[in-house]
């Protein structure tokens, strides 16, 4: 592409426009997640998740001016339809990460029902001895 621009730029006689360069996929975060001893691998997924789920938006925030901008500048109708489309994606993604929170928060309140102990003071069992003695020898 500079050679393009050289080239072009030596036809016309004009100086080579600087074309800025996009950042590097991992620049400004790395997606490395450190998991901590205590965490459970549905916490490291959750976490993972979260993350993949939050760069993926805050890259297309900056897409979308670009893409709007194309679009405008294009005036063509598939222009807008792809810029409408991504759009819906970035709701999406929104959406998603929503939707991820609150599946965190019912899957916590299930471990929580889940490791609550049950104190049972009478216990009335409905059989015959045979098969209580069968019952007992399979614990």
């Amino acid at each position: 592409m500079k050679q393009l621009n050289d080239n072009l730029s030596e036809i016309f006689d004009v100086t080579p426009l600087e074309v800025p360069q996009p950042p590097a996929p991992n620049e400004n975060k790395s997606t490395e997640v450190i998991v901590h001893e205590d965490q459970t691998d549905v916490e490291a997924d959750y976490i993972l998740a979260r993350d993949n789920l939050k760069s993926l938006i805050r890259k297309g925030d900056s897409a979308v001016d670009e893409i709007i901008k194309v679009a405008s500048e294009s005036e063509h109708p598939r222009a807008f339809e792809v810029a409408a489309t991504f759009l819906k994606t970035m709701a999406d993604l929104n959406k998603d990460l929503l939707d991820l929170q609150k599946k965190r928060k019912d899957l916590n309140v299930e471990q929580s029902k889940s490791g609550q102990t049950t104190n049972i003071d009478k216990a009335v069992f409905v059989g015959s001895t045979a098969e209580l003695i069968k019952m007992i020898k399979e614990q």
